[in-house]
């Protein structure tokens, strides 16, 4: 296994999109990204990450962009859609990374590679200078209970005091501290027949609806036609050397 760089192989640029993923097809909607993913990509080739197996194919990626920085306490409610509009419009050095997506080919599950991919990035920007890297973290188990308030969710701990999630807890194992809740960390609207057709569901009364991949429920406005999904996250904080 091989993790490298978009600046170490620029003839992989093509190769992000191309790993398999498990992303829920509404998650691939944000405007956010949309407006700011491309630009960054070209902008920060040294914060785009790539493994690589055996036969050098990619099996997983990670993405990371500098952001403002005021200190932890001051790390924005709106989370991933503030680290993506922040790094756009960075203006002068600052000693802070954040990251936007770790994801491993679902083939490759269960092997660890999250965890060494996180440790690689955190020395790769310990040797760039960062002092700081921050994410605005999904929790991976949190959409098997959407009504679950995400501060009762990210309390909870196992017997031997870590997380209970899983990729919370692959942060704090590596010396992650939980900062907060961001809960507008990422916006998706769009309509009710852009919605079903996201998701294949009906959406055909207004309220919340719980829709399979979400980590709260979807807010429904059928007099509007007006469907948004606020993902709250999680600040997670790693002191770089």
């Amino acid at each position: 296994m091989q993790i490298v760089s978009l600046t170490d192989r620029p003839d992989l640029a093509g190769s992000f999109g191309e790993i398999p993923n498990n992303w829920p097809a509404f998650m691939q909607q944000s405007p956010v990204a949309a407006r700011c993913f491309g630009p960054l990509l070209r902008n920060f080739p040294e914060l785009q990450f790539l493994i690589l197996d055996s036969n050098g194919t990619p099996i997983g990626r990670l993405h990371a962009v500098p952001i403002p920085w005021q200190g932890a306490d001051a790390l924005p409610d709106r989370g991933w859609d503030a680290a993506m509009e922040g790094a756009l419009g960075l203006a002068e050095p600052t000693p802070a990374v954040s990251l936007i997506e770790a994801m491993i080919d679902p083939a490759h599950n269960g092997r660890g590679l999250s965890s060494q991919l996180l440790q690689a990035v955190r020395e790769r920007a310990s040797g760039l200078g960062y002092r700081h890297l921050v994410g605005p973290v999904r929790p991976s188990q949190k959409s098997v209970e959407p009504r679950t308030p995400m501060a009762e969710y990210v309390a909870r701990r196992r017997p031997d005091g870590l997380p209970a999630d899983a990729w919370l807890r692959v942060h704090v194992r590596l010396g992650a501290d939980i900062v907060r809740i961001c809960p507008l960390s990422m916006i998706i609207p769009g309509t009710v027949e852009q919605w079903r057709s996201w998701t294949g569901l009906p959406f055909a009364a207004s309220g919340e609806v719980e829709v399979p991949g979400a980590l709260t429920p979807v807010h429904v406005d059928r007099d509007h036609d007006h469907v948004v999904y606020v993902e709250p996250n999680v600040w997670m904080h790693h002191r770089l050397s």
